[in-house]
């Protein structure tokens, strides 16, 4: 088989699992994967049907390269540009981390052609629109404690930028940081109303 029609059976197969998601946005009530939740089957269907994945990253660009392994001249790549982040307290190399960290799951999401609808749709009510992000409850709380380290130092970030006249620069890089909703409420809830408003007003 060619490598594109192993991919596709990869992808019949990662689908036709009962995989448990055990990410739950409590905000719109539903339940997404996280990374963990589908690499480990992933990768073991890949090496069934003799498929390898590399990830790597350039100044501009993330790439995965999916190989057919019986056939190493046959390969898939699949490329998202590089994104940036400016936590604050956090060199060089952990921002790299952090953003190389996002990117890793979402090109996998690529991969496997993993869609939930329901997240877009629960969030913003019609599809098309921004999700509507208001600091609720105890949304977030559940996130895993290195995702809240992440929220925390961008909020922190945010309020800097803010307080510089740099509102446009703090509403970007939360947008470049492609948030989940429940992450994105759980940060706004960091933010003090004054940093709330200027980045609303920024992305009007």
């Amino acid at each position: 088989m060619n490598v594109y029609t192993k991919l596709n059976h990869a992808r019949e197969r990662f689908h036709s699992r009962q995989l448990k998601k055990s990410g739950h946005n409590k905000f719109a009530n539903y339940y997404y994967f996280e990374l963990g939740d589908f690499v480990i089957p992933a990768l073991e269907i890949f090496k069934d049907v003799g498929l390898t994945s590399v990830i790597s990253f350039t100044k501009d660009y993330a790439d995965m390269r999916i190989v057919n392994t019986d056939k190493p001249d046959e390969s898939i790549v699949i490329t998202s540009p590089m994104s940036t982040a400016a936590l604050k307290g956090c060199h060089e190399v952990q921002n790299l981390g952090a953003v190389q960290t996002y990117l890793r799951r979402y090109l996998w999401v690529a991969a496997l052609e993993i869609v939930e609808h329901d997240a877009l749709d629960a969030t913003t009510g019609r599809k098309g629109d921004a999700p509507i992000v208001t600091p609720k409850g105890n949304v977030g709380d559940d996130l895993p404690e290195e995702e809240k380290e992440f929220l925390r130092e961008m909020a922190a970030s945010c309020e800097d930028l803010v307080n510089q006249d740099k509102a446009t620069e703090a509403a970007n890089m939360v947008d470049e940081a492609m948030l989940e909703a429940d992450q994105k409420v759980w940060l706004w809830g960091q933010l003090t109303a004054k940093t709330r408003a200027a980045i609303k007003k920024a992305k009007a």
